[in-house]
């Protein structure tokens, strides 16, 4: 199949996802009890500390993933497009996150997403770049840059207006998760060390499940929340697709478009 052959494939599996949803899902609000998180310790004057302090993680990956792009494997320079994406969104997390977590509201969230959704994109670019080429990659890129922050800035109008929609925000953030296991595994690898990305796949999963133990998580440990450890997590993924770029090799020679 050509490139444009699979993008038109991915286009509509990720249409008919969204169709699926906001016709057999009703409207997802927000719920006020997400930012009733258990750890509130405050040390050196800094409320919700570890919350707080662990975006750092964020700061450190991503800022290493941007300096250290130069010693990845790549087969054409704009390969790199994605991945520089991706550490960025990390950066800005790091930092819209520690501000959401001094004061979790829904307006700090607003924020935190909008850096999330930065991350989702330039993720789901890379993989589209190693498994369906750098033609779909660069195409999806900006759609993929459009689509985060429109979803998150839906939610944040219906919000306002009283009858909080998460439903796209939620595509946005889960239908990867369901669409790049798919394309690793009925789709040819170009690169070496194809597992990295389910590894980094199964981090975010891990991520995901200690937000949801966060006060469980922290009455059993006494010292540290589920959440603090969810901002581990989701570094280690971080970190797990910069060790992927620089020691992964070509598998095989073909043309690209530089």
């Amino acid at each position: 199949m050509s490139e444009r052959g699979r993008l038109a494939w991915l286009a509509a599996f990720t249409v008919g996802i969204a169709a699926a949803v906001f016709a057999f899902v009703p409207p997802i609000a927000q719920p006020q009890w997400y930012h009733d998180f258990a750890d509130r310790r405050a040390w050196l004057g800094v409320p919700n500390f570890l919350d707080v302090a662990s975006n750092a993680l964020f700061l450190v990956v991503g800022a290493a993933g941007l300096a250290r792009l130069s010693e990845g494997v790549f087969a054409a320079p704009r390969e790199r497009w994605p991945y520089a994406v991706f550490f960025a969104g990390l950066v800005l997390t790091g930092v819209a996150s520690g501000w959401y977590h001094l004061e979790p509201t829904d307006a700090r969230l607003v924020g935190d997403r909008l850096a999330m959704s930065v991350i989702f994109a330039g993720f789901t670019a890379a993989v589209l770049t190693e498994r369906l080429g750098l033609r779909c990659s660069l195409a999806a890129l900006p759609a993929l840059l459009v689509a985060g922050p429109v979803a998150v800035l839906y939610w944040a109008a219906t919000e306002a207006a009283g009858a909080g929609d998460l439903r796209a925000y939620g595509l946005v953030q889960f239908t990867p998760m369901l669409l790049l296991p798919l394309l690793l595994w009925l789709i040819p690898a170009r690169y070496t060390r194809g597992g990295d990305l389910l590894a980094v796949l199964g981090l975010y999963a891990l991520a995901l499940a200690l937000e949801w133990l966060d006060r469980p998580i922290f009455e059993l440990t006494g010292n540290v929340s589920g959440h603090t450890l969810k901002h581990l997590a989701a570094a280690l993924a971080g970190y797990g697709l910069l060790r992927h770029v620089r020691l992964r090799r070509l598998k095989q020679c073909e043309e690209i478009v530089p």
